[in-house]
C-alpha cells in the first residue's frame, strides 16, 4: 500500500515537538491562517449526531450560503466535507490536459491535477500571456502565502476550459470576491469554512458554479457528504452577519498589530491578508528555529530562504509571548 505523501502545509505541531521538544499545550501555533477566535458553536441537538442529515437542514445551509456570498441566479451551491475534498475531485470534471497554476501558491491544486493525469504549467503570474491557452486554470484569491488578489482579467483559457477560483481566504475581503463569475460556464468558486470562521476541524467547504458542474461534483461526493452537526453550525455562522462584520474589523486591527511587531524586529512585510502575514526575515530558517525554541510555530517555505509566515495570536498571553520572542531576535 502506497503511503500518502505529505505536502508542505502549515500545522505539523507533532513534528515540531519531535524536533524542538515540549508538549502540545506548551506551543503557540501561528503556522496556519486559521482565525484563532472561532465562531461560537451553537447547541447541537442529539438527533444531529444520531440521524442521517435531512434535506431541510441542507436547504437551510444552502440558502444561508447563497445569501452570505451573494451567489448569482443561475449558479448552484454544493456543500462538501472541506474544500480539500473538492480540490481532489475537480480535475476529474474534464479530460486531462494542461492546467496553469501559479508556482508559489497553495500546492494541493497542482497535486490534485497531477494525480488525475494533467500536465502542470507553473509560472509566477496568473496574468502572463500564453501562446497555447491551457485547458484549465487555477487562481487562488487571495493567494497563499503572499495574499495577492487576482484582478479578474488575464486568465484566458481555451473554449470550454475549466477555471477554478479558490476564495478560501476571501471572506476577510468580500468586496474582492469574484463570485459573480460563478454564473458563467466552466467556472467554479471555492469557499472554505476553516479559515475566516476558525473551524478547520468542522471540515466544511463549498463549490459555487454552473449547475451541471455542481451536479457532477455532487455525484462524486455521494449522499450525505456533510454531517448533521456541520450543516447546523455552518448555517448558523453564515446567518450571523454581525459576527462576520465584527470579526473582519478585529482581524484588520490584529494584522496591523502583527506588522508593527514584525517591523520592530526588522522584518519587512511582503504580503498576506488579515488572517496571515508574510515577512522577509533575511534568514527564514534561523527565524523559524528561534521562534520554535520558544515553542512558537511559524511557517517557512521550501522555495524561499527568506519568507516566513505568521498567523494571528488569539489572546493577550499569545501576543505577549510573540512580542518577547521577536524582541529576543539576534
Amino acid at each position: 500500500m502506497t503511503a500518502l505523501r505529505r505536502r508542505d502545509h502549515g500545522g505539523g505541531l507533532d513534528a515540531a515537538i519531535a524536533r524542538f521538544g515540549g508538549r502540545r499545550d506548551d506551543w503557540l501555533d501561528l503556522s496556519t491562517g486559521i482565525n484563532p477566535r472561532p465562531f461560537p458553536l451553537p447547541a447541537i441537538p442529539p438527533a444531529d449526531w444520531a440521524a442521517l442529515p435531512d434535506s431541510d437542514m441542507q436547504a437551510r445551509l444552502n440558502e444561508a450560503a447563497r445569501g452570505f456570498w451573494r451567489v448569482p441566479e443561475g449558479a448552484a451551491i454544493l456543500a462538501a466535507p472541506g474544500a480539500s475534498a473538492l480540490i481532489a475531485r475537480i480535475p476529474a470534471l474534464k479530460p486531462p490536459g494542461r492546467a496553469a497554476i501559479r508556482s508559489r501558491s497553495y500546492n494541493e491544486h497542482a497535486a490534485a491535477f497531477r494525480a488525475h493525469g494533467w500536465e502542470i504549467s507553473e509560472s509566477g503570474s496568473d496574468a502572463a500571456p500564453d501562446a497555447r491557452p491551457p485547458e484549465a486554470r487555477v487562481i487562488v484569491h487571495p493567494d497563499n502565502p503572499d495574499g495577492r488578489l487576482w484582478p479578474g482579467t488575464g486568465a484566458g483559457t481555451r473554449a470550454h476550459a475549466l477555471r477554478v477560483i479558490d476564495e478560501s481566504f476571501c471572506d476577510t475581503a468580500p468586496e474582492a470576491s469574484h463570485v459573480a463569475l460563478a454564473a458563467g460556464p466552466d467556472t467554479l468558486i471555492l469557499k472554505s469554512f476553516g479559515k475566516f470562521w476558525g473551524l478547520a476541524g468542522l471540515r466544511l467547504g463549498f463549490a459555487i458554479g454552473a449547475p451541471e458542474l455542481i451536479a457532477r461534483l455532487a455525484e462524486m461526493l455521494g449522499p450525505w457528504p456533510v454531517s448533521g452537526p456541520a450543516l447546523r453550525i455552518g448555517a448558523a455562522a453564515l446567518e450571523d452577519r454581525r459576527w462576520a462584520g465584527e470579526t473582519r474589523a478585529r482581524l484588520a486591527r490584529d494584522a496591523a498589530r502583527l506588522d508593527d511587531l514584525a517591523g520592530a524586529a526588522g522584518w519587512q512585510p511582503v504580503g498576506g491578508c488579515t488572517l496571515f502575514r508574510l515577512y522577509d526575515t533575511t534568514d527564514a530558517g534561523a527565524a523559524f528555529a528561534h521562534l520554535a525554541q520558544r515553542r512558537i510555530l511559524s511557517r517557512i517555505f521550501p522555495y524561499s530562504g527568506r519568507w516566513l509566515r505568521l498567523g494571528l495570536p488569539g489572546d493577550d498571553t499569545a501576543w505577549q509571548r510573540l512580542r518577547a520572542a521577536l524582541a529576543a531576535l539576534p
